[in-house]
């Protein structure tokens, strides 16, 4: 076998390889659009009785309480939202009400996203309350010092709002509860245009005696609710604990031995993210030292998953006096511009890392900076894919030179390498010390051709990563059938297009991009003489076909841009080779080509 041709064989198993495992360990299997998280999965029939585990005082310990009563069956969400006291919540882009039973933010939904991208579709629902299927809400309070028999305000508080009270931007809401003892708590609510709550808790102490309190605020969590279920994206608790992120699965914290992640802190933050959406609590002030856990428990039958931190410098409210802290609650959709944002304007701690980016980051988040920077110029994130490959291709252009110059030079040396093959046939050492002798030479590198292709693949994890985590491309058009880029091609060849009433299975779902990522990258390995020997040129012929197929359940805007890449890598490299003086044979390939795959198929008959 020819040196030129076994590194051709060597780059195609290479990138076999490399698109086999990614489709096995990163991409993920298309699914039916999911409904919002409050109606994901959990399909217990019973509701807890009861909120469980509020955080211990310092020196207390860890437990679980008891869960009293029967639990009683979930029911409707509108109905338990009308059985409680509620204030309501409405937003540019939330809607919503606050629990006055608890004091607790556990009704919300996010105005500006669907569930699917057809307009009528619901919009989704980020939190509800107890008592429902998959409650999630999150809740500021109190603890009493360990020992001290302190009333402090619990799930079961109801608390008292002004009449007509209606929280919304610039029109903050507070509410009070009085413990009958001479402590008043009151909590203010205020929230921004975007996501970001507000909460600032006070006690006033008209005991006669001095009252140690610790705050805490937590996010909690029931039912297991559907995920993405694949290595390349985090779902489930996170935080940033002192220097260090935290990524808690939900299947982690279920196994037998399990026990809560906990870590102490200045400041950071800590919640329970989606793919899309998170909620979490932050102390208002960085420099607050906190105590932090990642934990699960169980209420009956119902799993129970809650982040929560409390604060480790108790506050000591003397007689006539008053104290307060403030927490930061976000709830709503992970923007990448938002999140920047509240990490730079509040000192949030690595923030950023709400978002998946994963460990390529520095790559990952200067792509969705070109392509949104892009979006913006062009107003559509389709021709935003098409210009970075462009500006890709521009800034990878020295190196794709100098790869296909020396590919064309490969060409001009065949006749030299086939007389060392013939001369040197039975001594393979003679003839591969000759080979390399005459490639340095001429200054060829037989493995120039590889490059392209090796440096192809953190552009493609990148993008694919930006198209895959990032909000703005949840539901992004194109234009004509391709309504959402984060999304594979809907069409398909085996029904004609749509023209045929008929669903085909996934793996038959090859659509019209697919198949033109196919058609251009057969072309582009056309400008190349087909390879002389019959298994090498097999491999040629059909490795088109294999990416076609392994493509198809990617992304399409991931499909849009290797197509696209794949043209003008045609234009590219016939131009060097032009400019080289290697000949291009590409219809003569083309149609040896052809003439090869129509004698297998008559050998075949």
């Amino acid at each position: 076998m020819s040196g030129d041709n076994r590194n051709l064989i060597i780059a195609i198993v290479l990138s076999v390889v490399i698109m086999f495992g990614w489709q096995f360990f990163f991409a993920p299997q298309p699914k039916k659009p999911q409904p919002a998280p409050q109606q994901a999965a959990q399909t217990t029939p019973a509701a807890p009785a009861a909120d469980t585990t509020l955080p211990p005082a310092p020196g207390g310990k860890v437990q679980t309480p008891a869960v009293p009563g029967t639990p009683q069956a979930f029911r409707p969400r509108d109905m338990v939202l009308a059985e409680t006291p509620r204030v309501a919540i409405d937003t540019p882009s939330l809607s919503g009400s606050i629990n006055l039973k608890g004091g607790r933010l556990d009704d919300l939904k996010l105005k500006k996203y669907r569930e699917t991208v057809e307009p009528d579709s619901p919009i989704i629902t980020l939190l509800s309350p107890t008592g429902t299927k998959d409650a999630y809400f999150s809740e500021t309070g109190w603890v009493a010092a360990t020992g001290t028999p302190v009333k402090v305000p619990g799930p079961d508080a109801v608390w008292k709002a002004p009449q007509g009270a209606r929280l919304a931007v610039g029109q903050p809401v507070t509410i009070e509860w009085d413990n009958g003892e001479g402590l008043i708590f009151r909590r203010t609510f205020s929230v921004d245009e975007n996501y970001m709550f507000t909460v600032t808790q006070s006690v006033e102490n008209a005991s006669g005696k001095p009252v140690t309190l610790y705050p805490f605020a937590r996010v909690q969590r029931h039912g297991i609710p559907k995920t993405q279920g694949f290595f390349v994206l985090h779902e489930g608790l996170i935080g940033v604990l002192g220097d260090d992120l935290h990524e808690v699965k939900y299947k982690d914290l279920m196994e037998a031995d399990a026990k809560p992640e906990e870590a102490d802190s200045e400041g950071g933050w800590l919640g329970i993210t989606d793919k899309y959406w998170a909620v979490t609590v932050i102390p208002a002030s960085q420099t607050e030292k906190i105590h932090g856990r990642f934990f699960h428990t169980k209420s009956g039958a119902t799993d129970i998953f809650q982040s929560d931190y409390l604060s480790k410098d108790g506050v000591t409210i003397a007689p006539g006096g008053k104290a307060e802290n403030r927490t930061l609650i976000f709830a709503g959709a992970k923007v990448v511009k938002l999140i920047d944002a509240y990490a730079q304007q509040h000192g949030i701690k690595k923030f950023d890392l709400l978002i998946d980016w994963g460990w390529f980051y520095f790559i990952t988040k200067p792509m969705f900076f070109l392509l949104h920077w892009l979006y913006n110029l062009l107003g559509n994130y389709g021709f935003a894919i098409l210009a970075a490959t462009l500006v890709i291709k521009l800034v990878l252009f020295p190196l794709s030179n100098k790869s296909y110059a020396s590919m064309a030079k490969m060409k001009q040396l065949q006749p030299e390498l086939e007389r060392i093959r013939q001369l040197y046939k039975d001594d393979r050492m003679k003839q591969q010390q000759a080979m390399m002798d005459l490639y340095r030479k001429h200054k060829v590198s037989p493995m120039a051709g590889c490059l392209p292709m090796l440096v192809q693949i953190p552009i493609f994890f990148a993008l694919y990563k930006v198209l895959f985590v990032t909000i703005e491309m949840r539901h992004a058009p194109f234009i004509l059938w391709i309504r959402d880029l984060s999304a594979p091609d809907p069409t398909s060849i085996f029904n004609l297009f749509g023209l045929i009433p008929w669903d085909p299975p996934q793996f038959l779902m090859l659509g019209v991009l697919p198949l033109l990522m196919g058609i251009t990258m057969w072309v582009q390995m056309r400008l190349n003489p087909a390879p002389p020997d019959p298994i090498q040129a097999q491999l040629f012929n059909w490795m088109p076909v294999l990416f076609t197929f392994m493509l198809a359940s990617f992304p399409a805007g991931l499909v849009l841009y290797w197509a696209w890449n794949n043209f003008l890598s045609i234009i590219q490299q016939a131009y060097i080779m032009k400019k080289n003086g290697a000949e291009i044979h590409l219809w003569q390939n083309i149609r040896d080509s052809l003439s090869f795959l129509k004698k297998k198929t008559s050998g075949k008959s």
